[in-house]
């Protein structure tokens, strides 16, 4: 997940240390791309260890203002597991608790609501695969109706099987979520599905017809990804993420 080695300023383990320093690092990137929404949305990162728990982001905290020793951990019940912690969002509890007690091949998962990526949540047909970019998406993507801000725990099992064993889901009339083994993983899928978003928009606002990607294409990008990643997913881009953000600020590190 890139090399980090500060000392932690909270009484962990080095590697959930580790962790906390790739999620602090992944909320300043959606901040620095612009995918942020003040304080709505949310990343959360499987703990290491035997203990069902994850860290989340105090509500409240902008995604610029994040760093290592702020995210709470808690467990599957939402309960708070740090000797100190602020409170956090309820509807991201909901979504992420759901995911994490279903889904443990997923380490991290991410959420956005970001202007193109809720614009096409809000089309008929979705994401159309219009791009080479869109295609790492469309290989792995479900949908999940709106039922409203996402706090009732009913909702949790319908959230779940829509996702299935995807990496890509699109929320409708609500937004993006990717899911991933690592936070790398699940940053780089958001990069592309929200990439995607944009250059739909911009293709459909030329208002021409548009050429969709053959589906036989579409169904052999998985293994093409892997090639071109030299099979280390989004592990591949996150040293130098990490390196430019070090260039700008490095406080989440603290």
């Amino acid at each position: 997940m890139g090399s980090t080695s500060q000392t932690p300023h909270v009484n962990v383990s080095a590697e959930e240390w580790q962790v906390r320093v790739d999620l602090a690092a992944c909320y300043r990137l959606i901040a620095l791309f612009g995918w942020d929404d003040l304080v709505f949305t949310h990343i959360s990162a499987q703990v290491p260890g035997p203990d069902e728990h994850f860290l989340i982001n105090e509500y409240g905290l902008l995604f610029e203002e994040m760093t290592a020793s702020s995210l709470v951990k808690v467990d599957l019940n939402g309960k708070i597991v740090t000797e100190s912690g602020g409170p956090i969002n309820p509807a991201g509890f909901t979504i992420h608790s759901a995911i994490h007690a279903a889904r443990h091949d997923v380490g991290c998962v991410l959420h956005t609501h970001t202007r193109s990526g809720v614009a096409v949540s809000a089309q008929v047909d979705g994401l159309r695969p219009l791009s080479q970019i869109s295609l790492l998406a469309t290989a792995s993507l479900a949908y999940h109706d709106y039922e409203g801000i996402a706090l009732n725990d009913d909702e949790k099992p319908r959230l779940v099987a829509d996702l299935g064993s995807n990496n890509f889901l699109i929320l409708r009339n609500h937004g993006l979520l990717t899911v991933g083994a690592t936070i790398p993983d699940a940053f780089i899928y958001m990069y592309a599905l929200e990439t995607a978003c944009q250059t739909q928009l911009a293709a459909q606002s030329a208002g021409v017809a548009l050429t969709e990607i053959n589906s036989q294409i579409v169904a052999g990008i998985k293994e093409q990804f892997e090639m071109v990643t030299r099979g280390m997913g989004g592990g591949l881009a996150w040293p130098g993420l990490l390196r430019k953000l070090d260039r700008i600020d490095p406080t989440y590190r603290d």
